[in-house]
């Protein structure tokens, strides 16, 4: 499967191009240089891949939460680049979104090894987002919807380890008897 995906929804912007078993990852200082970093990265890894954008099977960017900003500039880059591609194809090319929470909590799983996280992420003004998540060895499930709140005010499910920046941002206000693992979503 040919697709490219993007995240903007933190401080850090992550792409990647996917050319059947094959992949090339590009990350750097997201934030405000995503808009206008975004673009020429995408074509350089595209180029690199040697992966002309009718070829994709999808799109796919990171839909939140995360930055208002970050969010806008992935979902609008997706669909431009969408449109542009299906007007040179016969079919559309499919935009697809994933939740960033559950971004975190494959990364969690990829590096260490989880399949039960709360994935909580700083949601600025002293606010986290969280959710949490189980993985049944095929895929991802939700098992509490998302929340905002202060850090004080996060709970975690018995036995899951808590994964993504928030911790860095709250230190021991968050869950301080919990296990916590630093993963980022990525492309």
């Amino acid at each position: 499967m040919n697709l490219l995906a993007l995240d903007t929804s933190t401080d850090i912007l992550s792409i990647a191009v996917a050319r059947a078993d094959q992949r090339w990852l590009h990350s750097g200082a997201g934030g405000a240089q995503s808009s206008s970093h975004l673009l020429p990265a995408v074509r350089a890894l595209m180029a690199e891949s040697g992966l002309a954008f009718t070829a994709l099977d999808a799109i796919v960017f990171g839909r939140g939460p995360g930055s208002f900003t970050g969010l806008r500039t992935a979902c609008a880059i997706s669909q431009g680049l969408a449109f542009a591609a299906s007007s040179q194809r016969d079919t559309e090319l499919p935009v697809l979104p994933v939740d960033t929470l559950m971004a975190v909590a494959e990364e969690a799983r990829l590096q260490h090894g989880c399949t039960q996280v709360l994935a909580c992420m700083d949601a600025r003004m002293d606010e986290v987002y969280s959710a949490a998540y189980s993985y049944n060895g095929t895929q991802w499930q939700l098992e509490s919807e998302l929340r905002v709140c202060p850090p004080e005010d996060v709970a975690a499910p018995a036995g899951y380890v808590v994964a993504g920046n928030a911790h860095a941002a709250y230190g021991e206000r968050l869950l301080p008897a919990a296990q916590h693992v630093a993963a980022m979503p990525t492309a």
